[in-house]
């Protein structure tokens, strides 16, 4: 079996991580080493998707100040918007009887 550190499409990168700039659909030579590259694209996803958390992590406190802000906003349209809908506390005693307009 070939070591990946005696092929020439194997080098270093600045971190010490192997890189393989073999192509696996034209220049493999070996099994093994579609299974080398196979792990570490797995690890670059792995380490994507790490990333992608911890922006979440991040992000996490501003979205809820932005849900609290919008919710704010939303409940003081409804207030706003309460006397299109008339009062419901309003009860009907209150009301005088013989006004012919009402319904």
């Amino acid at each position: 079996m070939l070591h990946c550190e005696e092929c020439e499409y194997f080098s270093r990168g600045t971190g010490g991580q192997p890189v393989l700039r073999c192509d696996p659909f034209r220049n493999i030579k070996e099994p093994e080493c579609l299974t080398k590259h196979q792990l570490l694209r797995l690890d670059a996803i792995a380490q994507s998707h790490q990333a992608t958390l911890d922006m979440h992590r991040r992000l996490a406190p501003l979205q809820e100040k932005m849900m609290r802000h919008v919710e704010r906003e939303i409940d003081d349209v409804e207030e706003a918007d309460r006397w299109k809908y008339g009062d419901d506390d309003v009860s009907c005693d209150d009301h005088d009887d013989d006004d012919p307009f009402r319904i």
